[in-house]
């Protein structure tokens, strides 16, 4: 559930504005003919493997580096379907934000987020740290939602004081003395390797490496350094205490007055600032930092500010400090993001995901094309010309099962049709959600609104779940509506919840700031008793009220007995290999978003989501009809929840690629992380079995409507 927000929080909306970054090699102006676009591609090609070649970064602000970023990022710099045409990276993933303009010495603020680790999903506020306290500041403070809340964000000013276009020298903060608990906690958020990430004009800070080519957002808490490096016998621990940030920014006075913002740096130092006294404020003068002559304040073996007590037992004084640096470029604003999706995954993958998803319908389509058109035809047209009773009495395969088919299932009618009524609601209101995506209708900006407009949808959905399992429930003849009402309002909500406020006992006795508080459970019972169940009942009240479903043959008295079955149709065998091809559909596109929700990558390809979620939906349908088919001609008419577990079994599958993932991607620290993994991501795998078995129950019953309803029973 915390899917869908932290695919989307690092990106900008913003509109095409002045200022464009130049091409590797420039083409001439006016139209291009094929020819000419192969032989400029080519030119533009050889053009990057000579810069890479000569050492230029793709990372750095420089006019080369803006160029070779644009040249690895021009396939995402493309709008249209048929006709592609150029636009910045900004405008083409989120247009509808313009940029802020800042005065000279007009007052920012560097608003704090969330510390977070790939080695552990328990991230922690940045006050939690024993940092200089919130300073005092008059700002306009973003109102949470419901998924802002639930996944811990609480962006609050940072202790920085910054001006625009406004050097300045190494300026302390304040004191901060850790000893004891708060010594070991820092000792291990270091050892987790813990980030800060810090927000500048709605702009994440990066830390980027010209030498190496590489840019990562957010800052360590602090490194280790093994005894190979410090001659200790034991692995040293040392804090970041001062920060240098470099801000880039534009100014064009002919299109804009003042600067816009188009970088925001850090390169963090660990220094054991000379200290005399115990108060410290921005005015001190402390000999390492801002007296006059103090050197300036670089990473130095000699003075790197260790994470231990004294010799005699005597806590740690650390000394916050940091400097800024303002340095002009001709970076466009709308394409200050290009750095922070270099090394993403191209589109191409993406459409070699959907390629492959499409290969996978089309030989399931193939499959029942011949089943329908010479299979089941030449069944058909041969049961029509029975003439004779003795004839009829030879009757063989699916034809022989017609008195029998739409038995209502014999095992749980009422659990049967919860669980599909569920299916269907979470497949609607996934559609919505990414429907609302690519349509711009989310502000990414705005953290957590994707995780708070799925919630909302799935709760606005709950008729559509009424409803279908209304139906199903009144075809299984059952008579207690009432409780199949409220078992689907309540069944599945009620059950994610139950899990979810466990876990969260647990987040508080970490301190997570991903626990929640009693006011925010409260707000989600109140949003599932006030709104979902009430349109549940909504959607059964009409459910029970329409017609029984008609089916097209008349059940029999007594039950035929079901021959011993072949092999292939066996339901270990039908169940193992009926969910292998759903999630063979979906499975590239989910390494993507399993890299997003827990390696904090960003991932922004709305509409080849959408466009795989509609080929798993075709794929589960396909697969059981398949199986539907096999099984009928072996004569077994228990084909309801055999179909349903038939696809469901994707979610099983799902899940055991999560423990792969967890293995072999994830290299969590302590038992918790992985407890937190587990949990989330069984209930991601169970939702989604769900969806799947729903389509494949209702995909089988319309084909069974379908083909008995084309023959002519007695």
């Amino acid at each position: 559930m915390k899917v869908f927000c932290a695919l989307l929080t690092l990106l900008s909306m913003t509109p095409l504005v002045s200022g464009e970054t130049k091409p590797l090699v420039q083409g001439k102006p006016g139209r291009l003919s094929r020819t000419e676009k192969k032989q400029l591609a080519k030119a533009e090609a050889a053009k990057y493997i000579e810069l890479r070649k000569q050492g230029v970064d793709e990372v750095s602000n420089t006019e080369e580096a803006a160029a070779l970023r644009n040249y690895r990022l021009r396939a995402k710099k493309r709008q249209g379907i048929l006709r592609k045409r150029e636009a910045s990276l900004a405008s083409v993933l989120f247009p509808g934000v313009s940029p802020v303009e800042y005065r000279q010495r007009e007052d920012m603020v560097i608003y704090a987020d969330l510390i977070e680790s790939r080695k552990t999903q328990v991230p922690f506020e940045f006050y939690d740290l024993p940092v200089c306290p919130q300073p005092s500041l008059k700002f306009k403070k973003a109102r949470k939602n419901l998924g802002a809340r639930l996944q811990g964000h609480d962006v609050k000013p940072a202790p920085f004081a910054l001006n625009a276009i406004e050097n300045k020298g190494c300026t302390p903060i304040c004191l901060v003395t850790l000893g004891g608990k708060k010594l070991r906690w820092m000792r291990k958020l270091v050892e987790r390797q813990y980030r800060v990430q810090l927000t500048l004009d709605q702009l994440p800070v990066l830390m980027r490496s010209k030498e190496l080519n590489y840019a990562v957002r957010g800052y360590p808490v602090g490194f280790k350094a093994p005894p190979s490096y410090t001659g200790l016998k034991t692995d040293e621990f040392y804090l970041y205490n001062h920060l240098k940030f470099t801000i880039t920014y534009r100014e064009d006075t002919q299109n804009f007055e003042g600067i816009r913002i188009t970088g925001f740096d850090v390169h963090p130092v660990s220094m054991e600032h000379q200290v005399d006294g115990d108060v410290i404020n921005p005015t001190t003068t402390i000999s390492t930092c801002n007296a006059e002559g103090a050197p300036d304040v670089v990473n130095n073996p000699s003075t790197y500010l260790p994470l231990r007590i004294g010799a005699t037992g005597e806590s740690v004084k650390v000394l916050y400090s940091y400097e800024v640096q303002w340095t002009a470029s001709d970076l466009p604003w709308a394409d200050r993001w290009d750095v922070y999706l270099i090394g993403s995954p191209d589109d191409d993958i993406h459409y070699f995901a959907i390629v492959n998803s499409l290969m996978i319908v089309l030989f399931l389509t193939g499959a029942i094309a011949t089943i329908m058109i010479r299979t089941l035809r030449k069944d058909i047209a041969g049961y029509n010309e029975m003439q004779t009773l003795e004839e009829a009495q030879e009757e063989t395969g699916w034809k022989l099962v017609h008195g029998d088919v739409f038995r209502p299932p014999s095992f749980s009618p009422m659990l049967f049709s919860v669980l599909v009524g569920t299916g269907a609601q979470i497949g609607v209101a996934f559609f919505f959600a990414m429907t609302c995506a690519i349509l711009k209708l989310l502000n990414p900006m705005n953290k957590g609104q994707t995780l708070s407009s799925i919630l909302i949808l799935y709760v606005l959905c709950g008729s559509i779940a009424g409803y279908v399992s209304a139906r199903i429930y009144k075809f299984c003849d059952g008579k207690q509506w009432k409780l199949n009402t409220m078992y689907t309002a309540g069944a599945l909500p009620g059950s994610l919840v139950l899990i979810f406020c466990v876990l969260n006992v647990f987040l508080s006795f970490a301190g997570a700031a991903t626990a929640v508080s009693f006011l925010t459970i409260l707000a989600l019972f109140a949003l599932w008793m006030c709104v979902s169940a009430p349109l549940v009942f909504v959607g059964s009240y009409f459910g029970l009220k329409t017609e029984k479903i008609e089916v097209p043959t008349k059940t029999n008295q007594i039950a035929r007995v079901v021959p011993e079955l072949p092999w292939h149709v066996h339901p270990l065998i039908t169940v193992a290999l009926g969910g292998i091809l759903p999630f063979g559909s979906v499975c590239i596109e989910l390494a993507f978003i399993m890299s997003a929700l827990w390696l904090h990558q960003i991932y922004y390809v709305m509409g080849f989501l959408l466009v795989v979620l509609l080929i798993l939906a075709a794929t589960c349908a396909e697969v059981a009809i398949v199986m539907c088919y096999l099984q009928l001609c072996s004569e077994d008419h228990r084909w309801w929840w055999k179909s349903f577990w038939n696809c469901a079994s994707a979610g099983g599958y799902l899940f055991l690629y999560s423990l792969w993932f967890l293995s072999s991607r994830l290299d969590l620290v302590g038992v918790l992380p992985v407890v937190v993994y587990l949990t989330y991501m069984s209930m991601i795998s169970f939702c989604f079995g769900v969806f799947c078995g729903a389509i494949g129950v209702l995909a089988s019953f319309w084909f069974n409507k379908t083909i008995y309803g084309a023959v002519k029973v007695d």
